[in-house]
């Protein structure tokens, strides 16, 4: 059964651990993606998405290890789930490059609400910064996602001919 997350009881190493665990699974889900979709613009987009997750995700992790070193975490991971990775029926074969910038906006779209309405909970000063900052940051996120769009097709349609696709017989 999984615990829910009490946030006025947040404190700035819970919050950290939150963020970090975060970080983590959205990483996890665009790994789990790429290896779904194999090869292709999208699924070299997903991988993209790992790294950065993954990125963030370590830059979190050592400012929590350079502030409380190895002291135990009382989040886990069914505290946070889903809370910035994209949904696992998202993915599909061929799917186009559009369609996978489309997953991860809305994964930081999802982040960046997830960050703002906890903020009305958040009652430590330290922790209501690490939020507001992470909450900016899945905002520069969106921007990012958003600037690579123009580059591909405006389509969701898949990235090969449907008859290219070999299907077995029934």
């Amino acid at each position: 059964m999984a615990k829910e997350l009490e946030f006025s009881t947040l404190n700035l190493q819970d919050a950290l651990d939150v963020a970090v665990l975060i970080e983590k699974e959205a990483e996890e889900r665009y790994q789990l993606f790429a290896e779904m979709l194999g090869t292709g613009d999208a699924a070299d987009f997903f991988i993209k998405m790992a790294r950065n997750e993954e990125k963030h995700g370590a830059e979190l992790a050592e400012k929590r290890r350079s502030l409380f070193g190895d002291k135990p975490s009382r989040i886990t991971e069914d505290m946070i789930e889903d809370i910035e990775a994209p949904d696992l029926g998202e993915p599909r074969p061929f799917m186009s490059p559009r369609h996978a910038l489309e997953v991860a906006l809305k994964s930081e779209v999802k982040a960046y609400n997830f960050f703002d309405q906890a903020l009305e909970g958040i009652q430590d000063p330290e922790v209501q910064k690490l939020f507001k900052d992470l909450r900016e940051e899945e905002s520069e996120h969106q921007m990012l996602v958003k600037e690579q769009m123009p580059k591909y097709p405006d389509t969701l349609e898949p990235d090969v001919d449907p008859d290219d696709v070999e299907t077995p017989a029934m």
